[in-house]
């Protein structure tokens, strides 16, 4: 296979030779948003979203103005698939303050440094195959989530210790994903992921009263439940609900709609659970395949 090809400010670069400067404010303060994107078919899922939410993350951090348009960032995406041959793939789009002096202060003037990265991924929708290998395994971590005041969670950023965090508290187990409670002891998402669970035919997520990042594959599953008339709420919910729940399953960009058959406090064990792949969750991703499907034949 040829080496991926990069994009570093619009220009394609082998990934053995993509680099950015040491002196970039994302580099040296994790100063930056990006975004993570499912391409099928050529096509990436819910660009649009995924574009006004980097905007968004940008403008959170000072220097939104400085993002290009979806327009120029969707050419640089194109060129870069079509350089590496990939219709299937994962993309990484980052933005961040670009180069300056090593101070904390960040000066008016930006001149971002945009990169986009890509992999293969395997083909979406009803034809298609999981990322994943098997359902997951979730635990809670006793890393939590910031709170608003000290970190803004709807902006997609850099600063991704707390997911590191409660990742490594994982290693050496079998457990795949994080689950990260508020301060206040309230369900708020994983490590890189949604939280939803089914009780008694009722689909449940976590409000984004909470610190967490309302992912864009969580927009669409609520659309989903909303179109399948299964009855849909968010709300604040203790890590008892997860004990009480018939279904759980998580979603993110890459897992699209990814069960949990085993929730797991290997720890304690104040919390020990296996679950069923349930009806709702099987119905939902039936759903999302299909409409990731529509963009194979939009192609």
């Amino acid at each position: 296979m040829n080496e991926l090809q990069y994009l570093i400010n619009g220009e394609l670069v082998p990934a053995s030779a993509a680099t950015v400067s040491v002196r970039d404010r994302g580099f040296m303060y994790g100063d930056a948003a990006f975004e993570t994107l499912r391409v099928y078919g050529g096509t990436p899922f819910e660009w649009d979203r995924h574009i006004d939410r980097l905007t968004q993350s940008c403008e959170r951090l000072g220097f939104g103005d400085s993002v290009p348009s979806r327009d120029t960032l969707r050419e640089q995406i194109t060129r870069m698939l079509t350089a590496n041959d990939l219709q299937e793939a994962y993309v990484k789009l980052s933005v961040t303050r670009g180069e300056q002096p090593g101070k904390l202060t960040p000066k008016r003037d930006v001149e971002p440094t945009v990169v986009a990265i890509c992999s293969p991924l395997s083909r979406g929708g009803l034809a298609g195959t999981r990322v994943w290998d098997e359902p997951a395994t979730i635990s809670i971590v006793e890393t939590t989530q910031p709170p608003a005041s000290a970190l803004p969670p709807g902006a997609k950023t850099h600063n991704y210790l707390t997911g590191i965090l409660a990742r490594l508290e994982l290693r050496g187990s079998d457990v795949d994903e994080a689950m990260l409670l508020s301060t206040e002891g309230y369900l708020t998402e994983g490590a890189t992921s949604n939280l939803f669970f089914v009780h008694d035919g009722v689909l449940s997520t976590p409000t984004t009263s909470l610190p967490l990042l309302p992912g864009i594959t969580r927009k669409v599953v609520l659309e989903l439940a909303e179109e399948l008339d299964i009855p849909a709420e968010t709300g604040r919910y203790t890590p008892e609900s997860l004990v009480d729940a018939d279904e759980v399953f998580l979603t993110n960009s890459t897992w699209e709609i990814r069960p949990v058959t085993r929730f797991a406090d290997d720890a304690s064990r104040q919390y020990e659970r296996e679950y069923e792949v349930g009806t709702v969750t099987r119905r939902l991703q039936r759903a999302f395949d299909e409409r990731v499907e529509t963009l194979y034949k939009d192609a």
